[in-house]
């Protein structure tokens, strides 16, 4: 029998409609909590984390599982300074800076947060913001139409390039430090930010 046209329209929105369908937020679980009194902010509070005989450390960690919906693939170990600062970014800065590509960002891929190293890892360095919980980085994110975009790839392509310089020029004065890929060899593939406390102001490269 062959088929009326009225079939065929309907068949032909539905495919068109399946296509372009975009992911939704993700759910937030039951067992996380409102961190840092922000309610943009879910996760789990940890206990205070000491390393004897080192200045590495976090008071009063969080550990942070969703910012303003968005999701994080790795749950990143902060203090509440960074985690708000991290909760405005995203509503601020980050996704303000993908309207250009009429989507909304869905999830953040975090490559660093809490970690009782150097900065960079270099032998002899000063102790890392990361150490202190102050910092974290990000290489990259999900967009709702499913797309993947990373600092690596991305920063000097015609179709990403713009929407992340956005984001990074909006962490500036957000965070204290903001490096990114033309800033030096370790942050060819992320954004790092840290709420690092300097006397001079902030610092963006």
């Amino acid at each position: 029998m062959t088929p009326t046209p009225i079939f065929l329209a309907l068949v032909i929105v539905t495919t068109v409609a399946a296509c372009g369908r975009r992911q939704s937020a993700p759910s937030i679980p039951d067992n996380l909590v409102q961190l840092c009194g922000d309610p943009g902010l879910a996760g789990i509070v940890l206990p205070a984390i000491t390393v004897s005989g080192s200045a590495c450390g976090i008071r009063r960690p969080v550990e942070v599982h969703f910012v303003s919906g968005v999701a994080l693939n790795e749950k990143p170990i902060l203090n509440c300074d960074t985690a708000r600062s991290l909760r405005e970014w995203v509503d601020g800065g980050a996704q303000p800076a993908v309207r250009s590509l009429r989507a909304r960002i869905t999830e953040l891929r975090v490559v660093s947060s809490y970690a009782c190293r150097t900065r960079n890892s270099q032998p002899g360095a000063k102790i890392s913001e990361h150490a202190k919980g102050n910092a974290i980085d990000i290489a990259g994110f999900t967009l709702d139409n499913g797309e993947r975009v990373s600092v690596l790839d991305g920063w000097g392509s015609n179709k990403y390039g713009l929407a992340l310089r956005r984001m990074y020029s909006a962490a500036c004065g957000r965070f204290s430090t903001t490096l990114g890929p033309d800033s030096d060899r370790f942050h060819q593939d992320n954004l790092h930010f840290d709420v690092a406390d300097y006397r001079g102001g902030t610092y963006c490269r």
